[in-house]
C-alpha cells in the first residue's frame, strides 16, 4: 500500500449505509439509527461491514500483484482460486483513519501452488483484522465435495430450507450498481471495475461473496432468531472464490446461496459452511464463516 492510499481510508456512515444497502445486509450493528436498541452494545454507534473492508483489501492485493509483476505467474500456473483467511480483531467506526499493510508476497508449491501474502488493517488503537489473501490452483477452503445431492434450485423457494441437506437457500440476482455501489462504499474506484464504454465488466468477489452475510440473516430470521437480545459478531471467515467464474458474471445473473446449519464450537463460537453457485450451478464461492454471540464477546473483554 501507498502513503497516499492509506491517508484516504475511513468508512463514513454514507459508506456503511451504502454498502449495506448494496448488500442487503440488515444487521443492526450496521444501522445508524437503531444500533442503541441491540442490548449491551458496546460499540456506542454504527460499525463498517466486514466485507467491505475486505472488499478494500481485495482491491489493494490486486494493485501490489499488478505493480510487482505477479499477474504473469498467476496465469502461467493456473491460480484460478482466490482466498481470503481473515480473523476480525476489533471493530471498525464511521470515519476512523485506518492503514493496510501488505507483507511480501510468497510462493509455494507444497500440495497446492499457491501466491500468499500476509495482511493486517489498523486503526489508531491497533490492529483491526488480520489474516491471508492468497491464490492457488485449488480451492483453500472447504471442499465441493462436503455439498450434497441438490435439487433444482431455480424451482425451490427463496428463504427456505432444503429438506434434503439441510441448507438454507437464499436467492440473489447480481447488478452492476450494486455492484458499483459496494466498490465505492470501500473506497475502491468503480471504473476499475465497470466500464461499460469500454465494455469491461469485473465484479468484485467480495461483492458476491458479501451477499453471504444477507443469507445468514435471513437464516436466522427464518429461525426467529432475536437479534436485539441475542446479536452475533463475525469472528473469522475462511473463503475460497472461483476467479474464472467471477469473471463471468454479467448483471442480472442468479446467485444461489446455501447456508449449513450453525455448528457450535467448544469456545462459544457458531460456525456456518456456505456456497454460493452461479446461474449454471457452478460452485462460484465456498467457505466457513465463524460467528460469535456478542455475550461471548463481552465475557472475554472482562
Amino acid at each position: 500500500m501507498n502513503d497516499n492510499a492509506n491517508s484516504k481510508l475511513h468508512f463514513s456512515l454514507m459508506h456503511i449505509d451504502v454498502a449495506r444497502n448494496a448488500t442487503d445486509d440488515f444487521n443492526l450493528f450496521h444501522d445508524k439509527r437503531h444500533w442503541h436498541e441491540i442490548q449491551d452494545n458496546p460499540f456506542a454507534g454504527p460499525i463498517a461491514l466486514g466485507f467491505q473492508q475486505i472488499c478494500f483489501i481485495e482491491n489493494s492485493v490486486k494493485q501490489y500483484r499488478k505493480h510487482e509483476g505477479e499477474e504473469k505467474l498467476i496465469d502461467e500456473h493456473r491460480l484460478d482460486f482466490s482466498n481470503y483467511a481473515i480473523n476480525f480483531a476489533n471493530v471498525v467506526k464511521p470515519d476512523e483513519r485506518l492503514s493496510l499493510e501488505i507483507k511480501k508476497s510468497t510462493f509455494s508449491v507444497a500440495k497446492t501452488k499457491k501466491l500468499s501474502n500476509r495482511i493486517v488493517l489498523r486503526n489508531n488503537a491497533g490492529i483491526v483484522l488480520i489474516g491471508f489473501k492468497s491464490e492457488s490452483d485449488s480451492p483453500l477452503y472447504l471442499s465441493t465435495s462436503e455439498l450434497p445431492k441438490l435439487p433444482d434450485l431455480n424451482k425451490v423457494q427463496d428463504r427456505s430450507e432444503l429438506p434434503s441437506a439441510g441448507f438454507f437457500y437464499k436467492r440473489k440476482f447480481t447488478t452492476n450498481s450494486n455492484a458499483k455501489n459496494f466498490l465505492t462504499a470501500s473506497n475502491v474506484e468503480q471504473s476499475d471495475y465497470f466500464d461499460e464504454i469500454n465494455n469491461h465488466i469485473l465484479f468484485p468477489e467480495t461483492y458476491c461473496t458479501g451477499m453471504i452475510s444477507c443469507a445468514l440473516l435471513e437464516r436466522a430470521t427464518f429461525s426467529q432468531h432475536d437479534f436485539k437480545r441475542d446479536p452475533m459478531v463475525y469472528t473469522s471467515q475462511k473463503l475460497s472464490v472461483n476467479r474464472r467464474l467471477v469473471a463471468a458474471l454479467r448483471s442480472d445473473q442468479k446467485i444461489h446461496l446455501l447456508v449449513s446449519p450453525p455448528q457450535n464450537t467448544d469456545k462459544g463460537m457458531v460456525v456456518n459452511r456456505c456456497y454460493g453457485l452461479n446461474q449454471t450451478l457452478e460452485v462460484l464461492f465456498q467457505g466457513e464463516i465463524e460467528l460469535a454471540p456478542l455475550s461471548v464477546i463481552l465475557g472475554q473483554l472482562n
